[in-house]
This record gives structure tokens, sequence and C-alpha cells, in this order.
């Protein structure tokens, strides 16, 4: 028989192995001797202190499983618990143990850490939702939706929930995303739909500027241009690769008749500068027959001078009074001579000068006589009456004289 501190071979080739309950029959061996019975379940024992090893070092140093690493514990288990081996093998399962042990530790706190960070996946995807429903309303097109796309790549990078929960919370996500591309592609639509309307007012803004551009009707024309400028501006914006064509086709056809009326005004502008020149020489030709000392010939030089003027034309608006004025100064000058002299010499007028002074003198006559009647009686207050009258009678004979002097009288 041979024996070892962890087991023992009796005489029948029986191998034996000492646990804390007792010896535990490892097999039998009838190949050799009993030391090389017990040298054999030896090395199978080191080969499970081995395995022991490893299985501890995986556990601590890699991100085995806990299902796997609980798979290798219990391997291992079986193994020991099958007492094929000699060695201490209560030490070998208390080992196991403490490693299974750990093993659920780390299983508790990676369950733990897995339902924190499931709330907080939940917690963020809430809050994308909320956000994405918020964005469903906005009308702001381009900044919500490059908003919404970079809250979908959050979504994906974020883990998955329960399914039932996932899914609640993607259908209300993926429900606002749907929301706000509805609403966008329904506002573009319409968009499109009234810069198409705009686009066909334009083309008719276009096509009645085109008809414009040969014009000369300079001051009706300008104010429709302008009118169809107030229109362009009112109708608003056609598509962008439309507008641009249609404005320089409408501004092309402004720029023809403009350029074309412009030298057309410098033409006439010219003229009448010239016009005024002339105009000029023709006033102050008339101003030297001023003061009249000779109607007859002031009003023939006027009249000759008048009818060239007429000839010219039209002169510059703006000095237009200026001119126009030192030719009317004259003129009434001349007027006010002939007027004059008209009085002096029209008989009907003389005669009526006459018969009124004549008839204001026998008033004065008369009441003369009266005066002194009344001064000869003494009757004061009737005298100071007469005096009265007399001096308003006076006046006027005296103004009728000066009159009738006027036409040599």
């Amino acid at each position: 028989m041979s024996s070892d501190p962890w087991g023992r071979v009796d005489d029948a080739g029986t191998v034996y192995v000492r646990t804390a309950d007792g010896e535990k029959v490892v097999g039998s061996w009838q190949a050799g001797s009993p030391d090389e019975a017990l040298a054999y379940f030896k090395r199978k024992y080191d080969g499970l202190v081995v395995e022991t090893d490893l299985l501890e070092r995986r556990v601590k140093t890699t991100d085995l499983s806990a299902k796997d690493a609980t798979a290798a514990i219990e391997h291992l288990r079986e193994q020991v618990d099958a007492h094929h081996a000699v060695g201490d093998l209560d030490a070998l399962r208390a080992r196991l143990d403490t490693l299974a042990g750990t093993v659920e530790t780390r299983r508790e706190e990676r369950k733990a850490r897995k339902a924190q960070q499931s709330e907080e996946a939940r917690h963020a995807k809430e809050e994308l939702v909320a956000e994405a429903e918020q964005l469903a309303d906005s009308d702001q097109w381009r900044t919500a939706g490059e908003r919404l796309r970079a809250l979908v790549g959050t979504w994906k990078s974020l883990p998955r929930l329960d399914r039932k929960s996932d899914d609640e919370l993607w259908h209300r996500f993926s429900h606002a995303r749907s929301a706000f591309s509805k609403r966008r592609k329904a506002h573009f639509a319409q968009l499109d739909a009234q810069r198409e309307e705009t686009r066909q007012r334009k083309e008719k803004l276009v096509t009645e500027a085109e008809a414009l551009s040969g014009s000369r009707d300079w001051g009706p024309t300008a104010a429709k241009y302008r009118d169809l400028m107030q229109e362009w501006k009112a109708a608003g914006r056609a598509q962008r690769e439309h507008e641009d064509d249609l404005w320089a086709r409408f501004r092309g056809a402004q720029d023809v008749f403009f350029q074309a009326r412009a030298e057309v005004f410098a033409e006439r502008d010219s003229e009448q500068r010239e016009n005024l020149s002339r105009k000029e020489e023709l006033a102050a030709e008339a101003e030297k027959l001023l003061p009249v000392t000779d109607l007859k010939t002031a009003r023939g030089a006027f009249r000759g001078i008048n009818e060239r003027w007429d000839a010219i034309g039209h002169v510059p608006r703006d000095a237009r009074p200026r001119v126009e004025g030192r030719m009317h100064a004259v003129e009434r000058a001349i007027q006010e001579v002939e007027e004059a002299e008209w009085r002096r010499t029209n008989p009907e007028a003389r005669a009526r000068a006459a018969g009124l002074t004549g008839q204001l003198q026998d008033a004065v006559d008369k009441l003369h006589a009266q005066l002194e009647k009344a001064r000869a009686a003494g009757n004061t207050a009737k005298a100071a009456k007469l005096e009265r009258e007399l001096e308003g009678r006076q006046a006027l004979l005296d103004q009728a004289q000066k009159g009738l002097q006027e036409f040599g009288g």
C-alpha cells in the first residue's frame, strides 16, 4: 500500500483522495505501481489548479461574461466534485466558490450599470422625443430640419431599451418627424405655387415693359414704367432659376427707353439752352425801348421783337419765368403808355369828364350862394352844414378838373 498527504492506494489498486468529508474513491489503478497511480492523479489535480488559475485571471483581467464565467466554474466544479484527482480538492472547491461569488457580484454590478444606462437612455430618448415634437410645429424649416436630422443621429447612438418602451418612443419620434416633413412639404408646395404665379405675373410685366421700350411718348411712358416697377416689387419673388432672367429682361427694356429719352432730352436741353441765350438777347433789346418816348415806334419795335421771340421755341423750364418776366415788364410799360394816351385822346371820355366838371362847378356855385345867404341871415347852424357840403363838393370838383387836364382840356 502507498500513501500521500492527500491520498493513498490500497493493495487492491483502488486510489483514494482525502477530503473534509472523508476519503473518496478516485479510481482503480492496475497498470503500474501505487506511486505511479498517485503521481498520475496528482498531475490531474495540478491540471485542475492550472485551469482554476487561468479562469481566475480571465475573470479578473478580461470582460468575460458572467454566463461564460459561470459555465466554466461549473465545469471545473464538476471535475472537482467527481474526485478524479489527488490533491487539496476542498481548497479548489473554496476557490471556485469565491470565484463564483466574484462573478455573481460582477453580474449584479453589470446588471445595475445596465439598468442605470437603460434609464439614462430612456431619459435621453424621452428628451429627444419631446424636442422632436416641439420642432414638429416649427416654421423654421431649415434650422428645424437640420436639428431633426441631428436628433436621428443622436437616437441611433443611444442603447436600445426594452422592445415595448423603445418602440413607443420611436413611434412618437418618427411621428413628429413625419408631421414636420408633411408641413414642410405642404409649405414649399404652396410656396412653389405662389412663385409660379409670381413668375407668370412677372412674365406679363416683362412683356409690357418690352412693348413700351420703343415708345417716344416720354412722360406717360415713364409714368407707366414707374407703375410697372411698383407692380414688380409687390409681386414678390419667382423661382430662383427664373427671377434673375426676368429681372434682366425687365430692366433691359427700361434701360432702352430711358437711354433713348436721355439722349433726346440731352439734345433738347442743348437746343433750349441755345434758345434761352437768343431770348435773353431779345429781352435786352426790348428793354432798350424803355422809357417810351415815341409810342408808335416803341410799339412797332416791340411787335417785331415779339415775333422773333415766338419763333425761337422753348427754353429750360427753370429759366422760363425769369426771361419771360423781362419781356412782360417791357410789354406792361408800353401798355401803360398806350392806356394813358388813350385816356388823353378819347373824345367820349373827355366829354364825360367835362360834363361832370361842369355839374360839380354848378353845385359848388350854388352852395356858395346858399352859404352867403345863411351867413347874412345869421343862421350859423345852416351855414355850418352848408360849409361841410361845400367842402366835399369842392374836393370832387378839384379831382374832376385834374382828370380833365389829362385830356388836354
